[in-house]
């Protein structure tokens, strides 16, 4: 009976928000040139099926190239400031200037250097992915329990068994709600990248529709990435529930 209303939840929002959707678009008079009907992205969505299908091939592969080297950016620099004083230093500067300078005004020089390919949307979606990361690892190694380090200590537990045993199965959790975060927000590398200049991905093909004035093809792209960030989310959700089913507190798990 649960499994019925976690899966019955969404689909009845989703049915919801389509009949509104409908609604304001058959009865307020906005021309479908500013609000498609659904049944007009669909029809979108079957006519430009294969066109949709291979630019979101390369939109998911930039956010899975963005999230797995973001993620390991961000995993090894937690590690390095909070174990490195000297690292620390030196690095906390510069993650903070990578946080206060904002993403998009990077992109124009990253396709500039990078050109238009797949690397510049990569590096953009690494730039959005490592600071969450890196922030929820370093507080999770952080904030080990000191009981279970002085266990380790008085069980003669050398300094790498220590970390590897206490430190890093203790951050873990906070690792997992670092990844889910990055989960959610690496689309917005990849797309904003795409927008400022691509040959290819569904931020491309937003662009080029929204200057023929293609509405339709453009809410189709908008729903194409829209289940990509749902299903890929869950998809690590799910894992990372699986994974670290020893901690329910933190990962949500019962």
């Amino acid at each position: 009976m649960t499994q019925f209303v976690n899966i019955a939840r969404p689909v009845i929002t989703i049915l919801v928000f389509l009949a509104i959707w409908w609604s304001i678009s058959a009865f307020t008079g906005i021309p479908s040139f500013m609000l498609p009907s659904p049944p007009a992205v669909f029809a979108a969505l079957q006519s430009q099926a294969g066109y949709l299908a291979e630019n979101t091939l390369t939109t998911l592969s930039e956010i899975m190239l963005g999230l797995l080297f973001g993620t390991l950016l961000g995993a090894i620099t937690a590690l390095g400031v909070v174990f490195s004083p000297v690292l620390e230093r030196w690095l906390m500067p510069v993650l903070v200037l990578s946080q206060a300078i904002p993403v998009f005004a990077l992109a124009p020089l990253l396709v500039l250097w990078l050109g238009f390919g797949m690397a510049s949307k990569v590096l953009m979606a690494v730039l959005v992915i490592f600071f969450p990361v890196t922030a929820a690892f370093s507080d999770g190694l952080r904030r080990t329990e000191t009981g279970w380090l002085e266990l380790a200590r008085t069980m003669n537990a050398p300094p790498l068994a220590m970390m590897r045993h206490v430190r890093l199965m203790a951050a873990l959790p906070a690792f997992a709600s670092g990844l889910r975060v990055a989960t959610a927000i690496a689309p917005i590398g990849a797309i904003l990248g795409e927008w400022v200049g691509a040959s290819a991905g569904l931020g491309y093909v937003m662009i080029n529709a929204n200057a023929r004035m293609q509405t339709d093809v453009m809410f189709a792209a908008l729903f194409i990435l829209s289940v990509l960030a749902i299903t890929l989310y869950v998809v690590v959700d799910r894992s990372l529930r699986k994974l670290l089913y020893w901690a329910p507190d933190s990962v949500g798990g019962r």
